[in-house]
């Protein structure tokens, strides 16, 4: 399988290449034009720096270079997995491979993608990408769904030029892609993967629904630069024992990327999606409105993505747990939605690691080895939003303390609208609530508190994540129900002194953020 997947990818590259050398005169331009993505030009006065290009291009000429250089593998098979029929080979004589697209809504940078491209080319076959959008998902509003949709539109274009048919079908995907792969006769799906229960079910149900119609599925971790199921086989107990082992793959597995190429087969045409229409069909919650200060997009994380490595980076060590400090890289809404990949991330970070290489390493510490982390943790335990889920001496230690007075008890409703008598917690929620991100280290702040003031801890994790769900634009996700266990149920952490109402679960005072930051300057910025 995993030769039959390289060989495929590897296949792809090589029809890409005449579209790729037709490209030399501007790979050419890029060689001797382009600002190098590390730091070097950072430290030039303004004046004599050259005219910056956008990331974005500098990206594209490094990746397109790498495809027609073979500087590294097409394609790790590693990365995949067979979930029905035969693999790559069950697209052999059919009608077509399809790339179920839900986690990783991105076209470049995709391994999902390129191994979807690499069966079709191997086998010459036309080459679907298929979204499947619900009416409704978990706690998300309007807000994260009109993002989602925005970014979509930017796949779709970029789809289309690529000669790569872009479909978005109602309902979930065992009710919708079925219907599809019969009318299409499609061999083959290749698909995200996604730790979470909703989608693992769905993955299941469709991979039933499939097997009854001889047609294969493949998975592919184009989430993870460790695909989830290389790095480890069980729940890992924390950040000591995860790190070692992210940090022995990352050689093999932090590689450039080849890249999504013009496809040599055609198929149907595609109709142009009806975006209206798609936004009329979501049923979510109107109540929660857009966020003004955040563009959706691949194209806008790039700028995202090339402000913090110009402006923030080289202080992000220092001030990345300052809340009254703009010191984070704002990626994480663009990591949830998949409209930029992590890796890709991480390759242009790890290029200012000369001079920047502290904050080069805590940046791969948040961004690989915790988030990666939250992953293994929602794949091994299925309790991942439950106190269920947590360590025994936790679940131990809150039980023993659920009868303990609470000095402040507040609703659902109170904690919402940022009622409480703490004016710190009531400027991040503010913050949550009106710009869709809350400072990471107020998160932990936030999630602590919510457990104090509730009346038990099951009270305090339901509110804590339909919160996080409900405003955050990277809610929904492994990082958001890990943060919440972490903050009530200690997940990830050990025991510490005893006390009412935590027992041993971490605790975090308002006096305590006193001494670290500025406390005024943060809720004055957040004020109601």
């Amino acid at each position: 399988m995993r030769h039959s997947l390289s060989v495929c990818a590897t296949q792809c590259i090589l029809y890409s290449l005449i579209w790729l050398l037709l490209q030399k005169a501007s790979f050419r331009y890029f060689l001797q034009k382009t600002i190098p993505m590390s730091d070097t030009d950072a430290s030039l006065p303004g004046p004599e720096r050259k005219t910056r290009v956008p990331l974005h291009e500098r990206v594209a000429a490094e990746r397109a270079l790498h495809g027609v250089c073979g500087a590294e593998p097409a394609f790790d098979g590693r990365r995949a997995r067979v979930l029905a029929g035969t693999g790559a080979d069950g697209a052999a004589g059919s009608g077509g491979v399809v790339y179920w697209m839900s986690r990783d809504q991105r076209v470049q940078d995709n391994w999902a993608l390129l191994c979807a491209q690499g069966i079709a080319v191997r086998h010459g076959l036309p080459l679907f990408i298929c979204f499947c959008l619900v009416p409704r998902f978990l706690d998300a509003t309007t807000r994260q769904f009109r993002f989602m949709l925005a970014g979509l539109r930017e796949v779709e274009t970029e789809a289309l030029q690529l000669g790569i048919a872009f479909h978005v079908l109602k309902g979930s995907a065992p009710e919708a892609l079925p219907r599809f792969v019969e009318h299409h006769k499609i061999g083959c799906v290749v698909a995200d993967f996604n730790p979470l229960r909703v989608v693992r079910e769905w993955c299941s149900l469709l991979c039933e629904r499939l097997r009854g119609m001889r047609v294969s599925v493949v998975q592919v971790d184009a989430h993870n630069i460790v695909p989830a199921w290389v790095v480890s086989d069980k729940q890992e107990a924390g950040a000591r024992t995860m790190r070692p082992k992210i940090h022995r793959h990352l050689p093999a597995f932090l590689t450039e990327y080849p890249p999504v190429a013009v496809h040599p087969v055609s198929g149907p045409a595609s109709v142009r999606v009806d975006w209206a229409a798609l936004e009329a069909s979501v049923r979510a919650d109107t109540g929660v409105g857009d966020c003004s200060w955040i563009r959706s997009g691949t194209r806008a994380a790039f700028e995202v993505l090339d402000v913090f490595c110009s402006e923030r980076l080289h202080a992000y060590a220092d001030v990345r747990n300052d809340p009254a400090r703009d010191g984070l890289s704002n990626m994480s809404p663009y990591f949830h939605f998949g409209q930029i990949a992590v890796q890709r991330a991480v390759l242009v970070v790890c290029s200012f690691r000369r001079t920047h290489g502290v904050s080069v390493d805590v940046f791969v510490e948040e961004a690989v080895v915790r988030r990666e982390l939250a992953d293994n943790f929602c794949l091994h335990n299925r309790n991942y939003d439950s106190v269920e889920g947590a360590s025994s001496w936790a679940r131990g230690t809150l039980d023993a303390h659920r009868a303990d007075r609470r000095e402040h008890t507040y609703t659902l409703e109170q904690l919402e609208h940022a009622q409480t008598h703490d004016e710190l917690w009531n400027a991040a929620q503010t913050q949550m609530t009106r710009d869709g991100k809350m400072h990471g280290f107020m998160r932990m702040y936030w999630a602590k508190k919510i457990l104090e003031w509730s009346v038990s801890p099951e009270e305090a994790l339901r509110h804590a994540i339909y919160l996080n769900d409900r405003y955050e634009l990277d809610g929904r996700d492994p990082n958001g129900y890990v943060g919440c266990m972490w903050s009530i149920c200690g997940v990830h952490d050990r025991a510490w002194a005893e006390r009412p109402v935590f027992g041993k679960v971490r605790y975090m005072s308002y006096s305590g953020c006193l001494r670290k930051f500025d406390v005024g300057c943060y809720i004055r910025r957040y004020r109601k």
